[in-house]
């Protein structure tokens, strides 16, 4: 009799406790999911990584032919040398007209004034060259740094740390600007993406503890509610809860399935 009693006791404990309880399923999404476009059209000269390859940020992904940038280069940086040149050139044309200038006014009493205007006139047409050679030289140096910027891009680098998880690319692919063409997800930034329906939110509460579990690996933690987002589809009726959770030293991949039992809802 006493042991009916207890398994009765038992039943009736676990019914109460999963009336409080609320078990939902999710999946592991990771906050760091980058996805690396090309920016210019041209051909994939070399790719330095594989699917599932380990990379740290500045690692080197892939480098595009730069055979057009290196003629585009060597143009701005023979048009940067020749503005110096000029530039040179009007500087010391304009100290020598001054230093004429300087003796002709300390002989004012024999030189005529005609003479004096003449260097003048001289003196204004070197500075206003002088002067168009300064922006010129500045224009020069902008291009200079665009081309620098290009070629950043046609060596394309990790923006972070991360696992590779999608290539679209290979040796002699030409690729458009805009097109995707790596996909890197940082495996330590990670949480669980789970929809709860509307009737469902008056249980939920922003930093609410809960319990996770991946089943695949038989794994049990803790977790808390850290942001509740509004469906982008409103005839669903659902709403999106991330939970973040400590993840221990397990091996937890985004896309594992998750399940989430938020306790003693209120």
């Amino acid at each position: 009799m006493r042991k009916v009693l207890f398994i009765a006791l038992f039943l009736l404990t676990t019914y109460y406790a999963a009336a409080n309880e609320i078990s939902l399923t999710g999946t592991v999404i990771s906050n760091g999911q980058k996805m690396i476009g090309a920016r210019y059209m041209g051909y994939v000269k070399k790719v330095f990584v594989k699917l599932g390859d380990y990379v740290k940020r500045e690692d080197d992904l892939y480098e595009m032919e730069s055979a057009e940038f290196d003629i585009m280069k060597s143009q701005a940086d023979v048009a940067m040398e020749q503005s110096k040149v000029v530039l040179e050139f009007w500087r010391k044309r304009l100290k020598v007209i001054q230093k004429r200038k300087e003796k002709m006014e300390s002989k004012k009493g024999f030189m005529p004034m005609t003479d004096i205007e003449d260097l003048d006139t001289m003196a204004e047409n070197a500075k206003a060259m002088l002067d168009s050679s300064q922006v010129m030289v500045k224009q020069m140096a902008i291009k200079a740094k665009q081309l620098a910027s290009v070629y950043n891009y046609l060596k394309m680098k990790a923006p972070s740390d991360g696992v590779i998880v999608q290539k679209n690319i290979k040796v002699g692919d030409m690729v458009m600007p805009g097109m995707m063409t790596i996909m890197l997800v940082d495996m330590e930034d990670l949480e669980i993406d789970v929809s709860i329906s509307e009737g469902m939110m008056k249980h939920v509460h922003l930093g609410d503890e809960v319990k996770v579990t991946i089943p695949s690996i038989e794994y049990h933690t803790k977790g808390k509610i850290r942001a509740i987002i509004p469906a982008a589809n409103p005839m669903t009726h659902k709403i999106k809860i991330r939970i973040s959770f400590d993840r221990g030293k397990q091996n937890i991949f985004p896309g594992m399935y998750a399940k989430v039992i938020i306790r003693q809802a209120r």
